[in-house]
């Protein structure tokens, strides 16, 4: 289990922190932490209302201490707001694997070699 220190009075009073909404969700439940509604001139959330986020998906760095921000993007044609407390995204924990690069002459020959897209011979 992963402890998470928050810094935000609001959450937990004004709203929830975040949560599992189910038993087997794999994302805790990200909300609108806003003081006033937000208003998109062409809304809709996710397949419903057509929002979706600005760039598909976020990474936080472990050294990151600001607030969360999320960027939402409407499709729709439709007006949609976003609600102090809403659910708005989702968050989930994964585990990061470092890399360190070694420069080499050369690489062992594959059957593949250096065929790109589509050489794998599936479907």
């Amino acid at each position: 289990m992963i402890q998470v220190k928050v810094l935000d009075a609001r959450l937990g009073v004004e709203f929830p922190l975040p949560r599992y909404e189910t038993t087997d969700s794999a994302g805790l439940d990200l909300r609108a932490c806003l003081d006033e509604p937000v208003i998109l001139p062409r809304s809709g959330l996710g397949h419903k209302h057509g929002l979706v986020l600005g760039n598909l998906v976020g990474l936080i760095d472990a050294d990151y201490q600001g607030p969360l921000m999320v960027s939402c993007w409407n499709r729709a044609k439709a007006a949609y707001t976003i609600q102090p407390g809403d659910r708005i995204a989702q968050l989930v924990f994964l585990p990061i694997v470092r890399a360190q690069f070694q420069l080499v002459d050369e690489f062992e020959e594959t059957e593949r070699g250096a065929g790109g897209f589509g050489h794998s011979g599936k479907n």
